[in-house]
């Protein structure tokens, strides 16, 4: 990513304990990954999750954003090591027969990343203008080269620009649980681990589905790449330090990302779960029974903002990722609003033909195919991923001790078995044409 590190931040040589001054000077970069894991994919599942089973799967959150954490943690280490990202390590230690196919399946996942984000922006400017879907669908293929714009004055105004649409949504949830008022016990238990899932199917497809929206594959790619625009000069205690406050910056960033998808499963909860005849699966009726459940017009409005900054941000940084991901495995760099162009039109195609041929109502069934795409690619990025963090001779010192290697391998076949599951369910019962209003079949 070599204009995130022309424009990195060049540290002193640091000294060899951690402090605060340093790692504010370093923060950043895991704001930038960890939007990914609030976007509007891990609304729809969150919500399902709440209106249906309550704080019941609150605990698959929780556990899907420490194995984010882990993750993370593996990228910061291969990128801090190496000086190379996920996508050119793979394409200079795989097999060159591995190098195509694995970069195909990553623009798959961005593409897929994109599309959630695509429908989420244009389903909450039809909430907060009444635009319709369709126009929102159009407005929002060029948005982001705006946004993008803000890259040519420095990678950290970017960031701030990121963490203050992280900080509006988090800002809109709080505030929304405030009128909530949950029962707090309640929640705390939903922090419990519960066996049932294991046995009730479509709970173990919500959960499968939370874990696939929250551990995202771009994000990887992404992460192992920003972490190298700051930098210090070489010599042996700069990299150990590096990765402590590498980390810190992620795991500070991803537990206010965890913070962000539990306040959606509490607020589903509270609102829906028990109190509406069915569950609440679409963003746009959840929007609409928000005011009248908390009392106040504006709950609604509050909630179409934080959906839009959601979406919003994610679509930087998914662009960003699609950059990584070009120039690591093909050494290929295209301008930003080129790459822009190209992903969003990709995605452009699916999400219109959805809303002009089915009906806003199928957006819903959109999402929740987009994030089985995400999941469908994510063994292909972890597994390489662990391979590289395990090798003594690539990474050297900073090599992942055992206890981590062990975790990741965990991490690793946890989600193959998940997502294979997932996948096969979804696939098992797609239905296309449930999806088609009764009116367009008569006519």
């Amino acid at each position: 990513m070599k204009d995130g590190q022309g424009d990195g931040l060049t540290l002193d040589r640091p000294r060899d304990r951690l402090s605060w001054s340093v790692a504010l000077r370093m923060f950043g970069p895991a704001y930038l990954v960890a939007v990914g894991y609030m976007d509007p994919g891990n609304w729809a599942t969150d919500l399902a999750a709440g209106s249906r089973y309550g704080y019941g799967l609150l605990w698959v959150v929780a556990a899907s954003s420490l194995m984010a954490m882990v993750l993370q943690s593996l990228c910061c280490r291969l990128g801090i090591a190496t000086g190379l990202d996920l996508a050119q390590a793979s394409r200079r230690l795989l097999p060159d027969a591995w190098r195509i196919p694995l970069w195909l399946l990553a623009e798959v996942a961005i593409v897929a990343c994109d599309l959630a984000e695509l429908v989420g922006s244009a389903i909450a400017l039809q909430l907060l203008f009444g635009l319709p879907l369709p126009w929102g669908v159009a407005l929002t293929a060029g948005d982001t080269l705006l946004l993008l714009a803000l890259q040519h004055f420095g990678l950290r105004r970017l960031e701030a620009l990121i963490i203050a649409l992280v900080a509006m949504v988090g800002a809109c949830f709080a505030w929304e649980l405030a009128l909530l008022k949950p029962n707090w016990m309640q929640v705390a238990a939903g922090f419990v681990p519960q066996p049932s899932v294991l046995r009730d199917g479509q709970q173990l497809y919500i959960a499968a589905g939370i874990l696939g929206a929250t551990v995202m594959p771009h994000n990887l790619y992404l992460h192992s790449a920003l972490v190298n625009t700051r930098r210090w000069p070489e010599h042996p205690p700069s990299k150990p330090l590096l990765l402590r406050l590498a980390n810190l910056d992620s795991v500070m960033a991803l537990s206010f990302a965890f913070l962000v998808n539990a306040a959606i499963l509490i607020l589903a909860s509270g609102a829906f779960h028990g109190v509406v005849a069915e569950p609440v699966e679409d963003l746009r009726q959840a929007h609409t029974l928000l005011s009248p459940l908390l009392g106040t017009t504006l709950a609604g409005t509050v909630f179409a903002v934080a959906l839009l900054a959601a979406g919003q941000s994610s679509t930087v940084t998914a662009t960003m990722a699609g950059q990584v991901v070009m120039e690591g495995f093909l050494n290929l760099r295209l301008p930003d609003w080129q790459r822009r162009l190209i992903t969003r039109a990709l995605a452009l195609i699916p999400a219109m033909a959805t809303v002009m041929l089915l009906g806003d109502e199928a957006t819903a069934h959109l999402l929740v195919l987009s994030q089985v795409l995400l999941s469908l690619q994510l063994p292909f990025a972890v597994i390489p991923l662990v391979q590289f963090c395990s090798r003594s001779g690539l990474m050297g010192a900073l090599r992942a001790p055992i206890w981590l290697q062990g975790i990741s391998w965990l991490c690793a076949a946890m989600i193959v078995i998940v997502n294979t599951s997932l996948l096969t369910s979804v696939v098992g019962s797609i239905r296309p044409w449930e999806w088609i209003p009764i009116t367009a079949i008569h006519g």
